[in-house]
């Protein structure tokens, strides 16, 4: 078992005082058997009311409604996580999806078919060119290691590069720029893996091996694909990467424009800046679980 400290804080300044809509802040990791919150603690200046819930991807999510105008926001998140999922290889895929390709057991394409429809594209489409340079029908290969190729050619593909712009490139842009920040490469393995014909979805959280250097003191993305037998795994392209107990959940979505970090409104005034720092650090030791 690894403990991390997760400190997110978010500022945002405005040119005059303005009257604050409801936010939603998806800044929780996903808690199951692989990641426990061990401390959790949300402060936010102007005071707001908070509503917890769960969305249709059963991400967790804070409500945040505010009373008083205010011409400063801030919002920091400060955790500590225990992960245990040290063994990302221990699992087993189903007899029958141990080769590429197969097909999904008809009762979970009700859940999957979400996740299987991707953007539609030509056969002359940079994205299905590219495909084809990975993988080739009559080729004989077990899907696990089709999918570990992918990632990594997405990782030789694209090189990374910061970007701060809201919104996520399209595969063809990021194919044809060959560039791309940690989400546009996220979801250009995801479109591919659903070309292939596996349930894919995005994956906004944080990573504490995030590399190049420049990567730390951000969020992270990457993608998990369905496999019968072993689940939702992760692949993390653009360190051409299994993720393992570095990485930790925070949403997951069919879309990467889905699950933004925090997503609210504001009126009266003009955004001046918004300021982002995230620090992720490795903790020794154990404590007892507290939560405020």
């Amino acid at each position: 078992m690894r403990r991390f400290n997760i400190l997110h804080l978010t500022t945002y300044t405005y040119s005059a005082p303005v009257q604050l809509g409801t936010h939603t802040l998806r800044l929780r990791p996903r808690e199951g058997h692989d990641l426990r919150i061990e401390t959790s603690s949300l402060s936010i200046l102007p005071a707001a009311k908070l509503r917890w819930h769960r969305d249709v991807e059963s991400n967790c999510l804070a409500m945040a409604s505010f009373r008083d105008a205010a011409d400063r926001l801030l919002i920091e998140s400060s955790l500590i996580i225990q992960q245990y999922d040290h063994v990302p290889l221990d699992f087993l895929v189903d007899d029958d999806a141990v080769f590429y390709p197969f097909q999904y057991a008809f009762k979970d394409h009700p859940v999957l078919a979400a996740y299987l429809t991707a953007t539609p594209a030509e056969p002359g489409h940079p994205l299905m060119q590219w495909i084809a340079t990975v993988w080739q029908p009559g080729e004989v290969i077990e899907s696990y290691a089709l999918l570990k190729r992918l990632n990594l050619a997405a990782h030789q593909r694209v090189s990374y590069r910061k970007r701060d712009e809201p919104g996520v490139q399209t595969p063809a842009e990021t194919l044809n720029s060959g560039w791309g920040s940690c989400r546009d490469i996220a979801f250009l393995f995801m479109e591919a893996a659903r070309g292939f014909g596996f349930a894919a979805r995005f994956v906004s959280g944080y990573s504490f091996t995030a590399l190049p250097p420049q990567e730390a003191g951000s969020m992270h993305a990457w993608a998990e694909v369905f496999l019968p037998g072993a689940g939702w795994k992760g692949f993390d392209p653009t360190h051409g990467a299994i993720v393992g107990d570095t990485h930790i959940p925070v949403a997951v979505a069919r879309r990467p424009e889905s699950v933004p970090p925090i997503a609210g409104t504001f009126g009266g005034a003009s955004l001046l800046s918004m300021d982002v720092g995230v620090w992720v650090t490795e903790l020794q030791g154990f404590t007892a679980n507290v939560e405020t």
